[in-house]
């Protein structure tokens, strides 16, 4: 199995160090780059077109999110994962904004930067779970009226992928969807084929920003 190619960009040495070697524990994973800053963050991803980029969210140079926007642009095959100490609505939103897969709180057990990892790397979002309620809150505050059509493509999927797909952008994975919805697993990666198919986009945080762009869900 090819194992994760990691970036790994953190301005403080020994949390860096502690995250290289939690990294370089895992059979799946390899760290192939680390940077103190932002603008050594795009370079070496620009050297190494990584699988996914880990970015903390505050360096110096540039920061997270601005690394993440020229990561994006010059490698857009690389999934973005920020990692931060801020759990605020402004810097959320904004990681989704600038095209960030997943967001990960420093206060995080090591087991969830590991999950969202290789979330991320398989194309799925990621977000701490008070995060993601965020998002799902956002939209069930919305009332249909407001949206009686639907975004292009959004009229399309039935009543369930609409229900999976509310589920999907608030972070949920395939088994807890399924357990939400009373379904299988299998079930639920049929809807969420069947989602990006209709809605044309390729993977799970294209999912959450077409939401946010749409008035699915708001920023």
């Amino acid at each position: 199995m090819a194992r994760i190619r990691v970036l790994l960009a953190e301005d403080h040495n020994v949390v860096r160090e502690g995250l290289r070697l939690l990294l370089s524990a895992q059979p799946d994973m390899e760290v192939i780059g680390e940077a103190r800053n932002g603008l050594e963050a795009v370079e070496a991803a620009r050297r190494n077109c990584p699988d996914v980029a880990v970015l903390d969210i505050s360096m110096p140079e540039l920061d997270g999110l601005q690394a993440a926007e020229r990561i994006r642009i010059d490698c857009p095959q690389t999934r973005i994962l920020i990692l931060s100490m801020h759990e605020s609505d402004a810097y959320f939103f904004r990681a989704l904004e600038v095209g960030a897969a997943g967001y990960v709180l420093k206060k995080a057990a090591s087991d969830d930067l590991i999950s969202a990892l290789r979330a991320v790397a398989k194309g799925e979002a990621f977000f701490y779970p008070s995060l993601a309620r965020k998002l799902l809150d956002t939209y069930l505050s919305r009332s249909a009226p407001d949206i009686p059509s639907g975004p292009p493509g959004y009229q399309e999927l039935s009543d369930r992928e609409r229900e999976t797909l509310h589920l999907i952008v608030s972070g949920l994975s395939n088994q807890e969807i399924a357990e939400r919805l009373t379904i299988s697993a299998s079930t639920v990666q049929t809807h969420r084929t069947s989602i990006l198919h209709k809605l044309d986009v390729k993977t799970t945080i294209d999912l959450v920003r077409y939401a946010i762009r749409h008035g699915i869900i708001e920023a």
